[in-house]
């Protein structure tokens, strides 16, 4: 949704050249993975749904919006008829160009960075990061304490939600080059596994996110060397994830044989 909104208020000023079209890109952006996120934010906090299901099933909903984009309001007029919109990586104003050439880093990096240092001062250094830990943990002490949980989980998807856009516009306007219908690679359930391999710890998550950049890396240059399918790598990154719960629960419990007591 991040990447619909930011390349529609790109497309939208074509072929006009100024400054401040990127930046209106970034706050459509974030708008749009906001007003996304505040769908099970809402269901959440009025119904008490599980905001993990109902993100995840919003994600097969946004992909076909994507795709309906693709095919009508953001179409090139000039493509001939092939799905997908004008390519931002030749229109300058609305262009996420590379900082450093040959490099394939972007304002997408930057932003990264500037979200991992707000993250941490904000959950370990900020009294709102201490109230967000302990409605997470037990929402009912919460509420004793004072806190309000609807609040902050409207907070916390919000935040969400705005990051996510920004990482779709970001994409969209850097690497990817338009809207198309395959733009969305599974980033957003990489996500998952990068959250888990982190350990839900903004500087892990950074980690895991360079780890996880590397198996996308690798897996495309053992596709192209070595013959692998593409699924392998997917098999992979899946691979981390159940290792990952596994050792989880070997932390706290053992495997002991017990014989049954003769009554």
């Amino acid at each position: 949704m991040g990447a619909i909104f930011g390349a529609g208020i790109g497309l939208a000023f074509y072929p006009l050249d100024a400054w401040y079209i990127f930046p209106l890109m970034v706050l459509a952006g974030a708008f749009g993975g906001w007003i996304w996120a505040m769908i099970p934010a809402f269901l959440k906090v009025r119904f008490g749904t599980n905001e993990i299901l109902v993100s995840l099933m919003l994600v097969y909903v946004a992909e076909q919006m994507l795709a309906s984009v693709s095919l009508g309001l953001l179409k090139n007029p000039e493509g001939f008829g092939f799905p997908g919109s004008r390519n931002l990586q030749s229109y300058d104003s609305a262009h996420n160009a590379e900082l450093i050439a040959g490099s394939g880093m972007h304002w997408g990096v930057v932003a990264a960075f500037i979200a991992v240092i707000f993250a941490y001062v904000l959950l370990n250094r900020h009294m709102l990061g201490f109230h967000i830990r302990l409605t997470g943990e037990a929402p009912r002490a919460a509420k004793f304490a004072g806190v309000n949980p609807a609040r902050l989980i409207l907070f916390c998807l919000g935040m969400s939600g705005m990051l996510a856009g920004l990482a779709g516009m970001f994409e969209v306007s850097g690497p990817a080059g338009q809207v198309s219908i395959d733009f969305n690679v599974g980033y957003g359930f990489t996500a998952i596994i990068v959250a888990f391999l982190g350990r839900l710890h903004p500087v892990g998550i950074l980690l895991a996110g360079f780890l996880m950049a590397l198996t996308y890396i690798g897996g495309e240059i053992a596709q192209s060397q070595l013959g692998l399918p593409a699924a392998a790598i997917q098999v992979f990154q899946g691979m981390l994830l159940f290792f990952l719960l596994a050792f989880d629960l070997l932390t706290n419990y053992r495997i002991r044989a017990a014989r049954n007591e003769v009554a």
